[in-house]
């Protein structure tokens, strides 16, 4: 069973509700330990006050602990949907970077699939869901076991 770092922006009800349709996904998913899915904002330090040095410290560590120990990084790329140009949340590239410089495979979901994919981003994936069609249940359905020697599933654009 595989461990899920769950990297997904989280600041409104939107992107909540998208998270939550990956998270149950990923549950259906027969190789992935339910029990094993990190999702950054249930673990945001709550002892130190938002924003605080100390509290900018923990939550980098703490995120960062749970890439590397992570067997797959699923990232959804829809930041603003009503953008023209849905440009991809700053941290959850960053921490996709950090799971490809790692050599952790990922696994890219996107909604709006009409809004092309960052080059480096295409490039560095493992396997790429169109959730605007059947991609979650694709997710739902994927062997993410021994993803390391499988050949990327990339987008043509």
């Amino acid at each position: 069973m595989n461990n899920v770092y769950l990297a997904a922006p989280f600041f409104d009800d939107a992107q909540q509700a998208r998270i939550e349709q990956v998270k149950a996904a990923l549950i259906a998913n027969p190789t992935i330990n339910s029990e094993g899915i990190f999702l950054p904002q249930e673990h945001q330090f709550e002892d130190e006050p938002f924003g605080s040095r100390a509290w900018q410290q923990y939550v980098y560590a703490s995120d960062m602990r749970q890439v590397h120990r992570a067997d797959l990084v699923v990232a959804l790329l829809d930041f603003d949907m009503t953008s023209d140009t849905n440009e991809p949340d700053s941290g959850t590239m960053f921490e996709i970077g950090a799971a490809v410089a790692e050599k952790t495979p990922v696994l890219v979901v996107q909604f709006d699939a009409d809004k092309q994919l960052n080059l480096m981003i295409s490039q560095g994936l493992t396997a790429y869901f169109d959730a605007s069609k059947d991609g979650l249940q694709e997710l739902a359905t994927y062997n993410c076991d021994d993803l390391r020697s499988k050949p990327a599933n990339r987008p043509v654009f």
